[in-house]
């Protein structure tokens, strides 16, 4: 059997400013489709996407998580250490972190992390109205992850502008990727002076990779992208993680009202809120060999899409799968990917959102929009650049 061609582009722009209208469309397309736009195939529900996730040996990370060949083009910068790399290689660079990015590591800086999200959610509400991107999605993770990863305090500004350029490059090089790219200079280059071992603080997160390399675990040059790899992936992601989650609730007043009244919900509404609005929507995978798929033949060396957003509400998997339910049970989601390749950093995410959700649930009685959302239109990450909202106090 043949996959179903769609016309669909899934990098045009009015796609990427509101996927959600289109993914109904390739579920029910067939468990393959081919995107005739950009020239490869797709996968939309949630068996395929999960399955194809977990089968690195057939669909390959190696060659690129993006539209971009590695074996046919040169990437456009040192391929990630973790994301686009396979076994061994990515055994050795995924131990070597996971030892540093451990659960033990994320208790010792909890109890700071919350007493930052009590300040910053009391002078909120106190404020009344902000802007949930700025003020908050991104306030916060600036205020607690550089310090974890020891970066110097000049020019933290530009982490967000850099992960927006590498998540931008995911796809093809359009529009939305010239305009991310053309400002993005000065980002990359602080980047690059920031990874390395001088510039970096004792006791942090990116020395105790230096320090890993000098034990032989991995070399300097590898230590230099490793340490990249934080400040690739762990900020942007988790502010549209949060900016995401207090819209969700905002649109949603009942499900704030039902975690305020039973907040052992915390941990649920968080996988609901990273299942129903996931901050990564696609990444892509290159088959290593033929391969059949729901019965659908696909040839060696084509490039798939996996829609990872889609799958989180197919509703094979989860009934009424559109609606944002914090009593939900979501775990099998894929919005931090899944199997060996999945998000290192989905437990720093997690305890950041813990720790907001924590401050907000005494303070915080309702969550009002208080103007349009405005959407920052990236390749790969469903974002927003502006969140008019109003918490009002708390009396009880």
């Amino acid at each position: 059997m043949s996959a179903v061609s769609l016309d669909l582009d899934p990098f045009a722009e009015e796609f990427l400013a509101a996927p959600y209208a289109h993914h109904e469309a390739l579920r029910e397309a067939g468990p393959v489709v081919l995107l005739a736009p950009i020239g490869c195939y797709g996968m939309a529900r949630h068996a395929e996407v999960q399955a194809a996730l977990r089968d690195w040996q057939t669909f390959v990370s190696s060659r690129g998580v993006g539209l971009a060949d590695f074996q046919q083009e040169e990437p456009w910068r040192p391929p990630s250490l973790l994301l686009e790399t396979d076994p061994p290689l990515h055994d050795r660079t995924r131990s070597l972190m996971n030892r540093i990015v451990s659960l033990g590591a994320l208790r010792e800086v909890a109890a700071r992390w919350q007493a930052v999200a009590d300040d910053m959610i009391a002078r909120l509400v106190a404020r009344g109205r902000f802007d949930g991107v700025e003020d908050l999605g991104a306030a916060f993770p600036l205020a607690v992850f550089p310090d974890l990863i020891g970066l110097r305090s000049a020019g933290r500004e530009h982490l967000i502008p850099y992960a927006t350029a590498v998540f931008n490059a995911f796809g093809p090089r359009n529009a939305v990727f010239e305009r991310g790219m053309a400002d993005a200079g000065p980002a990359m280059a602080w980047v690059a002076e920031a990874c390395r071992r001088d510039q970096l603080l004792p006791g942090g997160w990116g020395m105790q990779v230096y320090e890993a390399a000098d034990r032989g675990e991995c070399t300097a040059g590898e230590a230099e992208r490793l340490v990249r790899s934080f400040l690739s992936a762990g900020v942007d992601t988790t502010v549209n993680g949060i900016a995401n989650l207090i819209h969700a609730f905002a649109m949603h007043p009942g499900q704030w009202q039902r975690l305020r009244q039973e907040p052992a919900l915390l941990k649920r509404a968080i996988e609901e809120g990273l299942r129903w609005d996931s901050t990564v929507q696609t990444f892509f995978r290159t088959t290593g060999r033929e391969t059949c798929v729901a019965g659908v033949t696909l040839p060696a060396n084509a490039k798939v899409l996996l829609f990872l957003a889609a799958a989180n509400r197919d509703p094979r998997r989860w009934e009424n799968a559109d609606q944002f339910d914090v009593g939900r049970q979501s775990s099998g989601h894929v919005g931090f990917g899944f199997g060996i390749h999945q998000c290192l950093g989905q437990m720093v995410a997690r305890l950041e959102m813990e720790v907001l959700l924590r401050a907000m649930i005494p303070r915080v009685n309702s969550i009002n929009l208080m103007g349009e959302p405005r959407r920052r239109i990236n390749n790969t990450l469903h974002a927003l650049a502006s969140l008019p909202v109003e918490f009002r106090a708390a009396t009880d």
